[in-house]
């Protein structure tokens, strides 16, 4: 039986698409091709395990056993040396990758604390990048037995050609897109703050180590 979200691709969000962009054949109409879950691990220089702890929730989290990247090259003011485990990552694809969407999509981002929605901000290409604060928000992981709090980014990669199918792609499959006017009534705000009272807060649709989604 084919993933729930790969079912509702093919029969309402296709259809959907074609009719909305005047696309002749179901094979232009784009679709993900894959999702790359990464995890840049603070502390790694410092600690080695980082990477084995984080790699480990990784795989919890996705089903697939993670690679690990290594730094490239030498950094001395970061103790940073050349093939240096820095971080873990999973590149997701078929079945695995529309379960994890699914899953993310109507599990995990409702699970998020105050949570108003990602934002739509596209690579140009097509292709779409959200971070996640914490590794807490996936019912995978065991509260009980992390041993460090580790945010990630999550890329969709699609066939879209421009950000506008890529959009309109996600958001029918449920990507949960903020209204349009939030982003601009938020840095109203903003501005409207004492400069003593600003605080930093983690903003939805940035890199990893936000505290809400992206």
């Amino acid at each position: 039986m084919p993933p729930r979200l790969k079912e509702k691709y093919r029969s309402q969000v296709i259809p959907k698409l074609k009719e909305r962009f005047s696309i002749q054949n179901d094979l232009a109409v784009p679709t993900l091709t894959k999702i790359v879950v990464n995890m840049g691990v603070s502390g790694a220089v410092e600690n080695k395990s980082k990477v084995d702890a984080a790699a480990k929730d990784l795989a919890a989290i996705t089903g697939q056993l993670p690679t690990i990247r290594k730094a490239k090259k030498n950094i001395s003011n970061f103790k940073l040396r050349e093939q240096m485990p820095i971080g873990c990552a999973v590149t997701l694809r078929s079945t695995r990758m529309w379960e994890f969407a699914d899953r993310l999509i109507s599990i995990v981002l409702p699970r998020i604390r105050d949570f108003r929605g990602v934002k739509d901000r596209l690579d140009g290409r097509g292709n779409y990048t959200l971070g996640l604060g914490e590794q807490t928000v996936f019912p995978e992981i065991e509260l009980d037995k992390i041993e460090f709090t580790q945010g990630m980014d999550i890329t969709f990669v699609t066939t879209a050609k421009t950000d506008e199918l890529g959009y309109a792609l996600l958001k029918e499959l449920g990507m949960p897109f903020q209204p349009a006017g939030t982003v601009a009534a938020e840095k109203v705000k903003k501005k409207r703050r004492k400069p003593a009272a600003d605080k930093p807060a983690a903003e939805a649709g940035t890199p990893q180590g936000a505290s809400q989604a992206s």
